[in-house]
């Protein structure tokens, strides 16, 4: 009985603390798309990326959403600063990923005392 009872009260416990490692993953679309031109050769290059956000919790979400001025600023600018030779590798695309990440995590640490952001995915990067 009182073995039953201890393997009881160990699944009980072992099914609260993997429910607590479930919870779901808050993503945040920056939306519209960045749309802009890279490089300065004679000829025109346009990037498009579609940037998402995982925040680092359901309550980072808002706050993320409030600071998206700042954030869209600093995307914008690192954007800008590509060229298509960047962006031809997988490397490059990686690199770059890298880096919007870290841009992202400084304006929210700067802003809100805390990255808020773990990961930053690229759910669509296009050059042309």
């Amino acid at each position: 009985m009182r073995t039953r009872f201890l393997t009881s009260a160990l699944l009980l416990l072992a099914g609260l603390q993997v429910t607590a490692t479930l919870q779901a993953a808050e993503y945040v679309e920056l939306t519209p798309s960045f749309v802009g031109t890279i490089g300065s050769g004679p000829r025109i290059q346009y990037l498009r990326a579609d940037v998402a956000l995982r925040a680092t919790d359901a309550d980072a979400v808002s706050r993320i959403e409030h600071h998206d001025p700042l954030i869209r600023n600093a995307l914008v600018s690192l954007f800008a600063r590509q060229t298509a030779e960047d962006l031809t590798s997988m490397q490059g695309k990686e690199d770059l990923r890298n880096e919007a990440l870290a841009r992202v995590q400084a304006v929210l640490e700067e802003e809100e005392g805390q990255p808020l952001v773990s990961d930053l995915l690229f759910t669509n990067l296009l050059t042309q």
